[in-house]
């Protein structure tokens, strides 16, 4: 189900924004975002979709790929997972499909591991996007602490660039000079769709949306009645649609850094789940393609 809200509104819940970082210290969201989203034939979740993804976190574990990945699982809309994988330049994207591609024997692998997965789906796409760190709001995070996702995408009226840029510019405004504890990284969908903006917020837990919804009369008072009419307008000028999801982070699904292990053993690799592994007879690694 289509999850419909203002962009005024989407906007001021986004609690604790941002991407990949290095255990224990705030980094900058990558660049290049990525995306490779599943959707689930009816009963295929759970366990059955947890057991076939971890074959690709074993085989790149095994051969010991230097690009990590997160997984998220839907806890709002049709029942899907994403997989986040960020790189610097499109070019280190490319460098890292080429590695891939060269080596058969990950190739022979990743064809079965695929095969396998995909009789739990019901369809896949990609999308790949930019980081526009002019619509994003204090965007560095500890992913490692990570646990939920709140994604909302928004879609731009044609010609109307200027117009989103300035009701972004508000909302950010706002927020400083209410002093909120919102954050937020926008990306700008650059391959997979129409003209798209997407904000993510990474929160460390769901209290995290609590604490937003309790900031909104702080946000709103820093407005006042004359910043939030010039927001609506704004918003009916230059917005056609908003979509808001909530995605939860699952681990086992997840290929994290090492740092993120270190950091949050009992999440990232919980001792039931290492114990349940079975190492695999020959390496391969989820594509980046």
């Amino acid at each position: 189900m289509k999850i419909m809200r203002p962009a005024l509104f989407a906007l001021s819940l986004a609690a604790v924004g941002s991407l990949f970082a290095a255990a224990q210290e705030m980094h900058h969201p990558p660049k290049v975002l990525l995306i490779d989203r599943e959707f689930l034939k009816p009963g295929k979740g759970g366990s059955l979709h947890d057991k076939s993804e971890g074959k690709f976190v074993a085989d790149m574990a095994a051969a010991k790929w230097p690009t990590h990945y997160i997984a998220l699982n839907s806890m709002s809309g049709k029942s899907r997972a994403l997989y986040l994988i960020g790189y610097e330049t499109f070019e280190a994207m490319e460098k890292d499909n080429n590695a891939f591609m060269k080596d058969t024997a990950l190739s022979a692998e990743l064809d079965k591991d695929t095969i396998t997965d995909g009789d739990l789906l019901s369809g896949t796409d990609q999308f790949l996007l930019t980081l526009d760190d002019d619509l994003s709001y204090r965007p560095d995070v500890d992913i490692a602490q990570a646990r939920d996702f709140e994604i909302t995408s928004f879609e731009i009226k044609p010609g109307k660039s200027k117009e989103w840029h300035e009701l972004v510019s508000m909302v950010i405004e706002a927020h400083k000079k209410a002093g909120t504890s919102a954050h937020w990284a926008t990306y700008d969908l650059a391959y997979g769709g129409d003209d798209e903006y997407v904000a993510f917020s990474a929160d460390k837990s769901l209290a995290d949306i609590d604490t937003g919804f309790a900031e909104d009369k702080k946000f709103h008072d820093a407005l006042g009645e004359e910043g939030i009419n010039k927001l609506r307008e704004l918003e009916a000028d230059c917005i056609a649609s908003t979509d808001s999801e909530l995605f939860a982070i699952n681990p086992a699904q997840s290929y994290p850094m090492d740092e993120w292990v270190k950091e949050a053993p009992d999440f990232w690799k919980p001792k039931h789940a290492a114990s349940a592994a079975k190492p695999a007879a020959k390496p391969a690694t989820k594509p980046a393609q």
